[in-house]
């Protein structure tokens, strides 16, 4: 009996002959980073895009009807006794919080003489 050599390369692996063999992608720490910072920067890109292009806001020819009143603040008076004095049936906290908004106050400290504007809802 002869025997009968078959040499076969190095890389073969169990794929069918003359098929290619398969490489398997191997990506470092940096080229990671670099993906990862490409991925974001096209997430960023759309979310922007879309924020942009957005509705934008609309004018009118028209203007508010905000009505309001002014009360004048007496010696000793805070906001809570203001409050409290035209809106009775109120929590006098959304009725503060409703004339410090109104009148761009910094603070809820009135000094005698200052004249609030109050929403006409409160005054009636």
């Amino acid at each position: 009996m002869s025997a009968t050599t078959i040499s076969r390369n190095a890389t073969s692996s169990n794929a069918p002959i003359g098929a290619t063999p398969r490489v398997r992608l191997r990506i470092t720490r940096r080229g990671r980073r670099v993906v990862g910072a490409g991925v974001t920067l096209l997430v960023a890109g759309v979310v922007g895009g879309v924020l942009l292009a957005g509705p934008g806001a609309q004018a009118s020819d028209t203007a508010g009807s905000a009505s309001f009143e002014y009360v004048t603040v007496d010696g000793g008076d805070t906001l809570w006794q203001v409050a409290s004095e035209i809106a009775p049936t109120k929590d006098p906290r959304d009725v503060i919080s409703d004339i410090v908004r109104l009148n761009n106050l910094g603070s809820t400290e009135v000094a005698v003489g200052q004249s609030l504007a109050v929403p006409a809802q409160y005054s009636n």
